[in-house]
């Protein structure tokens, strides 16, 4: 597994140690889904609140900030060897500190939460009806469950 890391903001450091959690919850959500392989590639941005804003406008046309934004790679073939490109996650610091307040648990808790759910909006899940939603949120508790990562977590 192959993740790539660009970090575009000043509000919160990235540190080692959550990048190698970050790679475990990938790792994780797509074992819960069946979809591990040795050779997939996810690219994980850092924005700011402004800069995720202009991306959710002008791919999705929706003029506001959001937390996390996920956006899957459709390939219509797949070579053997080589890497299997997933998909792109871009996460808000900004918002991340702003809900891990809010929801009184850790940053760090709150950006790995995203990832998950990122991840499964990769692989095809949403959650605009209620029975998808619940399906969604079911995998999501499963992998943070997993990962040992509980909700109101003061410490990483």
């Amino acid at each position: 597994m192959n993740v790539l890391f660009d970090n575009r903001q000043d509000y919160f450091i990235i540190s080692d140690i959550l990048k190698k959690k970050i790679i475990e919850c990938i790792e994780t959500a797509l074992k819960v889904e069946n979809k591990y392989r040795n050779n997939i590639e996810v690219s994980v941005s850092f924005v700011t609140s402004e800069e995720i804003k202009h991306i959710n406008s002008e791919f999705r046309g929706i003029d506001k900030e959001t937390d996390v934004l996920s956006f899957p790679m459709d390939f219509e073939f797949y070579e053997e060897n080589m890497p299997y490109m997933l998909g792109d996650i871009i996460i808000s610091t900004e918002r991340s500190i702003e809900q891990a307040k809010d929801f009184g648990h850790s940053i760090e808790r709150e950006i790995l939460y995203l990832v998950c759910h990122s991840v499964f909006h990769l692989l095809g899940y949403d959650h605009i009806d209620e029975s998808d939603k619940m399906i969604m949120r079911n995998k999501e508790k499963e992998t943070m469950k997993i990962m040992g990562i509980f909700k109101n977590e003061k410490e990483f």
